[in-house]
């Protein structure tokens, strides 16, 4: 099945990935960007995005529902993982590509039980719409304990959805235990990374927190390679670690996949600076990726 996306003018296509009966791939413009497995949701074959199913299992007790946001619907990936994990949460997804939640869902359904509410727009004019508290357009459910910030156009990420202001206000939405995780692709040297980090560590410090988290291939972050990146932020990291410092690390690095890295707040700050240090001079400015 496909569909001609109309924002980005891209042909969406969900096709066998040819390694099993029941997994599919979904392309958007002749690249790979999500994978589903019908059978079990809870196998993720996108690295990034097991780092990130591991960010959103920090955020409650194991089979515990959580209020979770997805800003960026792909192939829901997540969010078949977070019902197949904790039935019965009440997940809410936003995606600027009208089309595409359709074509997903008409080709491969989501597992019976999904409380998901669909939402056409630009992540961070729903996000305002949703209000402080959570209630607008989310069932009076308050505040998201998981928000997932994983949004492209095209290949890129919208510059809008990169800047402080634009964290400062995914923070403001999460609940006391609430975390957020942010997929980040770049290029070699990983420029624009490093931006994008430094502006969510600058919302974290206006929020009172102590700073962002990074999840990644060992591999990348010792040579700075192109590929993607999570960082990790919000209340209920800052309580998880209070609990006990160095759980949270030795939690993420063992979930993989491997070889992983996991850099704390402090940590994340040193590789943002040497990477600014590496990149001064003349080199062309970060893009959105």
């Amino acid at each position: 099945m496909s569909a001609r996306l109309a924002h980005s003018d891209l042909l969406a296509r969900i096709r066998p990935d040819g390694y099993s009966e029941h997994g599919f791939a979904l392309d958007v413009g002749g690249v790979e960007q999500s994978h589903v497995d019908l059978e079990d949701p809870t196998v993720i074959r996108h690295e990034y995005l097991r780092r990130i199913a591991h960010v959103v299992d920090t955020a409650a007790e194991p089979g515990a529902p959580m209020h979770v946001l997805h800003l960026g619907a792909g192939a829901l990936t997540l969010a078949r993982y977070v019902q197949a994990t904790r039935p019965g949460s009440p997940q809410a997804v936003v995606e600027i590509e009208r089309e595409l939640p359709g074509l997903v869902t008409s080709a491969l359904p989501l597992p019976r039980g999904t409380d998901l509410e669909v939402r056409i727009g630009d992540a961070a004019q729903e996000l305002a719409a949703t209000g402080a508290d959570g209630s607008a357009r989310s069932g009076g459910r308050g505040r998201f304990d998981v928000i997932v910030v994983d949004v492209f156009s095209g290949q890129s990420t919208p510059a809008h959805l990169t800047r402080e202001g634009f964290f400062a206000d995914v923070l403001g939405r999460l609940s006391e235990r609430g975390v957020m995780a942010v997929n980040v692709g770049d290029d070699a040297g990983l420029r624009f990374f490093a931006a994008q980090a430094r502006a969510l560590d600058a919302a974290t410090e206006a929020a009172g927190l102590a700073g962002a988290w990074t999840l990644a291939d060992e591999h990348l972050l010792r040579s700075l390679d192109e590929g993607n990146l999570v960082l990790a932020a919000g209340p209920g990291l800052e309580r998880s670690r209070g609990a006990d410092p160095e759980g949270l690390r030795e939690r993420w690095l063992a979930g993989g996949p491997h070889p992983a890295a996991v850099l704390d707040p402090a940590e994340t700050s040193r590789l943002i600076s040497a990477i600014e240090e590496d990149a001064h001079g003349s080199r062309p400015a970060p893009r959105p990726r």
